[in-house]
């Protein structure tokens, strides 16, 4: 079918994670609160370590990022349907749709990359640890920070400009709380073979090789770990990992465990509340694992409260 009728798609109608009146007033307050706590929680990591000279390490350099990206990723999703729930509308504009799709995708993307930048950073401490400054100077980690964001940028604009050439007919009903890429791609009634490749070789790529890529830095870790004699030493080289760890099974183990159920049912609603996991839990709950047992962050977090810190 030739591309012709997309100008004429206004907007797009969210479902969202239930349809029933007495329900959304409960998922608005739910939702605000698990916004609000990301927010704030990551927002104050990043002040913490702005503040504090002695987290101006690689290490707090990409939390420093994870943690923005973290704000950001949950930002294109969550006001959106706070938004509907209040005003009782369950419809985005068809541009709004593909900015929100883009951007979802681009701190998603940003998220899993930062994610193995950070197991290659814990691997570089704790396996060549003589090394590690002259490894890991400012200049490489600026390289390894904009690369994250180019290979995001590109993967999600590529994405985005596919969509584009797709036409939608009448049924433009997704059975989301957001403009989720596979669930509008089902909307459309043009050929759409070359996005369902695109989804699948992405996912190859931007998925497996990072999981590989940690999966190899903490496997030469805890060979590493089982070679110290004290157990003492071993217990502090694995303190060091224990957040990071903590953080990268909650994201893929939330979203991988979404997207393999969601290919064994065709229940789109259940997919959608499966997806609450990854898209608003992982980046509330990763402020708590990256403060709770990280004395430098409670220390930073302790001094960015201190009266000294509001009399400045």
């Amino acid at each position: 079918m030739e591309v012709g009728n997309q100008t004429c798609i206004s907007e797009f109608i969210l479902l969202g994670l239930s349809e029933e009146v007495l329900l959304q007033p409960l998922l608005f307050w739910f939702f605000l609160f698990m916004y609000l706590v990301t927010f704030i929680g990551n927002l104050l990591i990043i002040l913490a370590i702005i503040t504090n000279s002695h987290l101006h390490t690689p290490m707090y350099f990409f939390l420093f990022n994870l943690s923005f990206s973290d704000i950001c990723f949950t930002s294109t999703t969550i006001p959106k349907m706070l938004w509907n729930i209040k005003t009782q509308s369950q419809v985005i504009t068809y541009e709004g749709c593909i900015i929100q799709m883009y951007f979802f995708m681009l701190f998603g993307i940003l998220d899993n990359i930062l994610l193995t930048v950070m197991a290659y950073d814990r691997f570089v401490a704790i396996c060549h640890p003589l090394q590690y400054l002259i490894i890991m100077n400012p200049k490489f980690c600026d390289l390894l920070l904009l690369t994250s964001w180019l290979v995001s940028v590109l993967d999600s604009l590529l994405h985005g400009l596919m969509i584009l050439r797709l036409s939608f007919c009448t049924k433009l009903e997704i059975h989301h709380f957001f403009c989720e890429l596979y669930e509008v791609i089902q909307l459309a009634c043009s050929d759409t073979f070359l996005n369902d490749l695109m989804i699948y070789f992405a996912s190859g790529v931007l998925v497996i090789v990072p999981l590989t890529g940690i999966l190899f830095s903490y496997s030469k870790i805890v060979s590493s770990i089982l070679k110290i004699s004290s157990t003492r030493g071993k217990y502090k080289a694995f303190s060091t990992c224990v957040s990071h760890l903590s953080t990268v099974s909650l994201f893929y183990g939330t979203s991988l465990g979404v997207y393999l159920s969601s290919a064994s049912t065709q229940n789109s609603r259940a997919t959608a509340v499966a997806s609450v996991m990854y898209t608003v839990v992982t980046p509330m709950l990763n402020p708590f694992i990256y403060s709770l047992k990280n004395k430098d962050i409670k220390q930073a977090l302790k001094t960015l409260f201190s009266r000294e810190t509001f009399l400045v």
